[in-house]
């Protein structure tokens, strides 16, 4: 499963136990993936979701809340003929009344572009609204590289909802798309936030975690690199020590001289502090370095 249908699932799971929480999630829904119809003088709307477990928390929710609907499915007309879900519901009296409290319905009955604030006055329904967000028409990529985007058919929809993120501490961009509008996060700690404000707390440990392990990559990558190019090091310095040595002759060089340059001839790829260890008494590294220093000296005078 991707991490899209990872989150829609869970979100699926929390069922809100305040009104004011399911009205705000319902006008999330509307809001992100409602379309609108009149018909022989009447609106009819349906909402089309694109997971069967956004569709049946939908469906409960407005059962809830005293609104009948009907569940229909429909294959995409793209190349994966993916299967879709449509919400159809009756706009009766109730459900013309819950919609306008939802701030779906103005009330003249006209769709709404944004709820009015109040519909997330509190915290609890602002995490409420953006998990409605998420389950109407939300998307998450990742672990690598992670972004999150929250659809909205308008700037004024994907303004609202980064304004929501906004009053709980989260910033979120927005962008205008050709036929849309987005709320989008990039990177592990502002998504965790998001999905964390939703109710998506498994989610957000599985990109949590994933950062670790990828910042313990990069740390042992690094510390590798770093081994690496001291050995390198390591093994020029000792050619060269050893280049002089054989040019000026141990017999040449004088006794604390002679010591370090014969330990060295026969330990070629020791390190100094290998090489200081083995003089006797043994020496510090930085007096190895001095030492073969000023045999390498010798030949470049």
């Amino acid at each position: 499963m991707t991490l899209s249908e990872d989150l829609r699932d869970e979100l699926a799971q929390i069922v809100p136990a305040r009104r004011c929480c399911r009205l705000a999630e319902l006008s999330a829904l509307f809001h992100a993936s409602g379309a609108w119809h009149l018909r022989e003088g009447t609106i009819a709307v349906h909402l089309d979701l694109v997971s069967s477990s956004g569709a049946r928390r939908a469906f409960a929710l407005l059962r809830d809340l005293g609104v009948r609907s009907e569940i229909r499915t429909y294959k995409r007309r793209a190349f994966d003929q993916a299967t879709r879900y449509q919400l159809h519901v009756t706009v009766d009296d109730a459900a013309h009344a819950v919609l306008r409290e939802a701030g779906v319905l103005s009330t003249s009955g006209a769709p709404l572009e944004a709820p009015a604030k109040r519909v997330v006055g509190r915290s609890c329904c602002r995490g409420a609204y953006l998990r409605g967000a998420l389950l109407g028409a939300g998307s998450l990529s990742g672990p690598r590289n992670p972004h999150l985007e929250l659809r909205a058919a308008s700037g004024e929809g994907a303004r609202f909802i980064a304004e929501v993120a906004r009053r709980e501490g989260v910033m979120l961009g927005v962008a205008d798309r050709r036929t849309h509008a987005v709320a989008y996060a990039k990177g592990h700690e502002a998504i965790a936030d998001v999905l964390a404000l939703a109710g998506a707390g498994d989610t957000a440990l599985q990109l949590e975690e994933h950062a670790v392990l990828a910042a313990l990559r990069a740390d042992a990558n690094r510390l590798a690199n770093a081994d690496e190019a001291n050995i390198e090091r390591t093994a020029r310095a000792a050619h060269r020590q050893l280049e002089a040595i054989r040019a000026v002759g141990v017999d040449a060089l004088p006794a604390e001289l002679a010591e370090i340059a014969e330990l060295r001839l026969r330990h070629p790829s020791a390190s100094l502090a290998e090489l200081a260890a083995k003089a006797r008494p043994p020496i510090t590294k930085s007096a190895a370095h001095r030492r073969l220093r000023a045999v390498m000296k010798l030949v470049e005078t």
